[in-house]
């Protein structure tokens, strides 16, 4: 499953469609600029809230956390001495289960994996869209939703410590 963003909309307080690669929406990312830390809801189609990120409040490190149904889902965060690329954790709530982000985020060119094996492939290189990128699912039995909450919690991030 191939999802595309429209990169320059990815902006705090946005709101902006994710599609599938058909060109229907599939997911809205609503980022919710009045509040006092980065919240973002994904929603379906018709509205319905399915998943919520939160920056969290008291962390040493910028941290966000994903819920589904007001129930933590992942954390994610920045993995310590990552020295030569971006590279990122999320920590699934089971509390044994942690994905691995690592690639150019600011380049939109990265990959989440888990355990070694890929999940999905977050790219520019397929689209001739300026300013879209994919997010690309390769495994069938993976949650959209939580790789696409991910994918914008680590852009998120990244260009929250550029500054940006």
């Amino acid at each position: 499953m191939r999802f595309l963003v429209r990169d320059r909309l990815l902006s705090f307080g946005d709101d902006y469609w994710i599609e599938d690669d058909q060109g229907n929406k599939v997911f809205l990312v609503d980022g919710k600029a009045i509040r006092l830390r980065d919240t973002f809801e994904l929603k379906d189609t018709r509205g319905r809230v399915l998943i919520d990120i939160r920056q969290k409040m008291l962390a040493l490190r910028d941290t966000m956390v994903i819920e589904r149904d007001g129930e933590p889902l992942a954390t994610v965060r920045r993995k310590r001495l990552s020295l030569l690329r971006n590279h990122y954790r999320v920590s699934l709530a089971d509390g044994r289960t942690e994905l691995d982000v690592s690639g150019k985020i600011l380049d939109r060119e990265f990959a989440v994996e888990y355990d070694g094996e890929l999940l999905a492939v977050i790219s520019r290189r397929w689209l001739r869209v300026r300013e879209t990128y994919g997010v690309d699912v390769v495994r069938d039995d993976a949650d959209p939703a939580l790789l696409i909450a991910v994918t914008v919690c680590v852009i998120h991030l990244a260009e929250k410590e550029r500054g940006d």
